[in-house]
């Protein structure tokens, strides 16, 4: 078909975007490197810019990229004189076998090769930004306030772990799927929390990185629509439907209970809870599920006061029991505090805090500032909030902190 020069370049952009990831999964199946797939999908679409115009895009311009990536990518290794082990590497072909399951499972391949536990945490989270998601090294670097060589080295590190260890490019047998699967939520959890709310900077949030959580969500539920994996996609868009009403014009944090629920997004609250009601329909239900189900309480309430805290407090008493943290802890005693007054959940927090697990952990000491506050000792608050601002790192939290810390008593 051939198209205007416009359209053409239209047609392109879009294809890239929608499709480039995708052919770059199948090409790591096919070439067994990532470098090497890269160059050959860059080179592919070099090519479909010169050839298109004349002989019209092609009906399926997956298999041809992929087709036209791999060919390129062997050419280079014959010119190179290294050309020998892909004399055996399967041809890619056209039709049936580029649709449906088989190109799908190579995106899930390099989900579960970016987040293979032989990785470090950090190098597992750059290299599924980076390959998964299209992420720039300098976008990377920017999100986690590290430096792009800083990235590149993670990611140059990741894949040679992964070329020197023989790490295969596979989703995982039924033994150790819920293992992997574990991990790959967990990266996915974890750059949506960065992008929710940063732990350093000057921002609140990193809205791009919790979109490309979201999305990586989708696809994961997509391709393998496990309860967990639905827990998770819900737990991100019931915390994501509360974006514009998270942070005032200055961007400062509103708390939950000082929030406008008119502008929660229902669109987002709605999917989270359709999510949520078929995983607990299915059973099965672990850490995220938990969470969402208790998310969804809070989309659902008409107001804090009006929020089943008693629910929320026994959700947190499984969650407990299915995944004990003492950030879950925390949690729990804020959730206590709602419901039984804040005397109660100031000893949860102070218990907790006086085991020293959550001693640098700056929300913990926010939290018993505000319980404090609530209860009227200042000189308590105080210093709990003075002590919360020394570990903070984040610009803006530390301007919330402060403004608490100054509408304090004096006495």
């Amino acid at each position: 078909m051939i198209v205007s020069p416009d359209a053409f370049e239209a047609r392109i952009g879009q294809l890239y975007r929608e499709e480039s990831r995708r052919v770059l999964a199948t090409l790591i199946r096919l070439l067994g490197d990532f470098d090497l797939a890269e160059e050959a999908l860059h080179e592919a679409f070099r090519a479909a810019m010169e050839q298109w115009p004349e002989q019209g895009v092609p009906d399926n311009p997956r298999a041809w990229l992929v087709s036209a990536g791999r060919f390129k990518a062997i050419d280079q290794l014959r010119r190179q004189t290294r050309f020998q082990a892909l004399d055996d590497v399967e041809e890619p072909v056209g039709g049936e076998a580029w649709d449906g399951e088989r190109l799908e499972d190579d995106r899930l391949r390099l989900i579960f090769t970016c987040c293979h536990p032989a990785l470090a945490a950090d190098a597992q989270v750059a290299l599924t930004l980076r390959e998964v998601c299209d992420l720039t090294t300098e976008e990377i670097a920017s999100a986690f306030l590290a430096t792009p060589p800083t990235i590149a080295q993670r990611i140059v590190r990741a894949k040679n772990k992964i070329r020197d260890a023989h790490i295969p490019y596979e989703v995982p047998g039924r033994r150790e799927l819920p293992e992997r699967l574990e991990a790959v939520l967990r990266v996915v959890y974890l750059v949506f929390n960065e992008g929710y709310f940063a732990s350093s900077g000057e921002c609140l949030t990193r809205q791009h990185l919790s979109a490309e959580a979201i999305r990586l969500g989708r696809l994961l539920h997509e391709l393998l629509p496990q309860a967990e994996v639905s827990g998770l996609l819900a737990l991100m868009l019931l915390q994501e439907s509360r974006r514009a009403a998270r942070s005032d014009a200055e961007g400062l944090p509103i708390l939950l209970e000082e929030q406008d629920r008119g502008l929660w997004d229902r669109q987002l609250i709605a999917e989270g809870q359709a999510l949520i009601d078929a995983a607990f329909a299915a059973g099965e239900i672990g850490p995220y599920c938990l969470q969402a189900a208790i998310a969804a309480l809070h989309a659902e309430a008409p107001s804090v006061p009006a929020t089943d805290w008693a629910q929320i407090v026994g959700l947190y008493d499984v969650l407990l029991g299915v995944a004990p943290s003492p950030v879950v802890e925390l949690n729990r005693a804020v959730a206590l505090a709602m419901r039984d007054g804040a005397e109660a959940g100031l000893r949860q927090v102070e218990a907790i805090l006086e085991r020293g697990e959550l001693a640098d952990y700056h929300l913990a000491h926010a939290a018993r500032a505000d319980l404090n506050r609530r209860l009227g000792r200042w000189g308590e608050a105080r210093n709990a909030y003075q002590r919360a601002l020394q570990l903070s790192q984040q610009g803006i939290d530390r301007q919330f902190l402060e403004r608490r810390l100054a509408a304090l008593p004096s006495a």
